[in-house]
């Protein structure tokens, strides 16, 4: 059950890349920037794991997808409600065919689907964020209209108050947003949609990346942060009260990914 991404993490669904995540042939066609190095990734990869377990979660290991190197950023891929699982669908044509994959690993967990994004319609988890009885949706590259209006209905129906925002400058709106507490959110300063932050108590940073507000946050106060790219936004949340846990992940800004892009939450108690 999901309802709130400030609360502490319990179960989540991560993939080790073995294999995909270093053969790329072509890196435009899957949107990465270099192809990475297989011994640093592994081992970073590892050192997420090992913060999350110790951290109090539960790791399951999906195995990576034949022929899908960004299948390693399993958060895009489906959205956890506390009903179950919503099944999106990939705004980037080369992820096609991650749903599936991914619904079969959750079915496997007992993770019931409760819906389903279909075409024309995209939506990428990077996009979405629960938030208690507020949904934060980002309008992206990624997640389009069609997508937006189908996302918004599904937790509409289950309660949430949705809130929009158009996303420039970052791939999704995780690159700029993240909870950090159940009502309390890292943002980066930028242009957001008027009221969509209302409510909550927003720690501000300037930004320094694509992913400078992506961080994982583990419990309330409690998070998981690249000490590659994030080391002000780590000094900023320190200054307000948050652990932060730093652990090296350059090796899958390569593929343009930031923290909560390697997790897919699928579990959380307050």
């Amino acid at each position: 059950m999901l309802r709130n991404e400030g609360e502490r993490l319990t179960r989540v669904v991560v993939s080790t890349p073995a294999n995909e995540y270093f053969t790329v042939a072509d890196i435009e066609a899957h949107n990465m920037n270099e192809v990475a190095d297989p011994d640093a990734t592994i081992r970073q990869h590892r050192a997420l794991q090992a913060a999350l377990t110790d951290a109090g979660a539960e790791v399951i290991d999906a195995p990576e997808l034949q022929g899908h190197p960004n299948s390693v950023f399993t958060r895009d891929v489906s959205l956890s409600t506390p009903e179950g699982y919503i099944k999106l669908r990939m705004g980037l044509e080369t992820r096609h065919g991650e749903e599936a994959w991914m619904a079969s690993v959750l079915e496997q967990c007992g993770e019931p689907c409760v819906g389903e994004i279909r075409a024309p319609g995209t939506v990428e988890g990077g996009d979405v964020t629960l938030h208690g009885d507020v949904a934060l949706v980002g309008c992206s590259a990624r997640t389009n209209v069609n997508g937006m209006e189908q996302i918004s209905e599904l937790l509409q129906k289950m309660g949430y108050r949705v809130r929009v925002t158009e996303v420039q400058g970052y791939l999704h709106l995780g690159g700029a947003v993240s909870a950090i507490a159940p009502e309390r959110l890292l943002v980066v300063r930028d242009d957001y949609a008027s009221g969509f932050f209302e409510g909550f108590d927003v720690v501000e940073v300037e930004k320094h990346g694509p992913s400078t507000g992506n961080v994982i946050c583990v419990a309330p106060d409690e998070v998981i942060a690249n000490v590659s790219e994030n080391a002000e936004a780590m000094d900023v949340l320190d200054s307000h009260g948050v652990k932060v846990h730093g652990v090296d992940l350059s090796e899958f800004r390569k593929g343009a990914g930031g923290p909560t892009c390697l997790i897919l939450p699928v579990e959380r108690a307050s």
